[in-house]
């Protein structure tokens, strides 16, 4: 089930992070440990102050959000058990065509979520050395065909 821009109360805001970091750990081998406690008040507030949140549940909890902001996916994350379910599919499509999302910003040390983008026709148009935040991790600007 998803849901809409639900209340971010902190106790959603925990999980969702707590969401975050178990993706990040399964899909991010370029980070370390003190990389992912860095972000991780980045993450939260993100969470809290993005415009569109969706969350994807299972079981009554949490596995997965993404969130939007005008026309770019701003973070799309998955539990790690739920890698390969489908859930990813149907939250990119949402955005795609609920949304109207045309942009992602990808890390380019994480090739399957390149992968991903592309298959729902994503495709690179820029690459960048550092992160927003001016980390040494290259990121792959990525748009969708039109």
């Amino acid at each position: 089930m998803l849901v809409e821009n639900p209340i971010r109360k902190k106790l959603l805001v925990d999980k969702l992070t707590a969401v975050w970091e178990s993706s990040v750990i399964a899909t991010h081998g370029f980070l370390n440990e003190n990389d992912i406690i860095a972000l991780r008040p980045f993450v939260e507030a993100a969470i809290r102050e993005i415009d569109h949140l969706i969350v994807a549940y299972e079981n009554q909890g949490p596995v997965g959000f993404m969130g939007i902001s005008k026309d770019k996916l701003e973070m799309l994350f998955l539990d790690p058990v739920c890698i390969g379910k489908g859930i990813g599919k149907r939250l990119i499509t949402k955005a795609i065509w609920e949304y109207g999302v045309s942009y992602v910003d990808v890390n380019e040390q994480n090739p399957n979520a390149e992968k991903f983008y592309k298959h729902f026709g994503f495709t690179i148009f820029e690459r960048k050395e550092a992160d927003e935040m001016g980390n040494p991790f290259p990121v792959l600007k990525m748009k969708l065909r039109e």
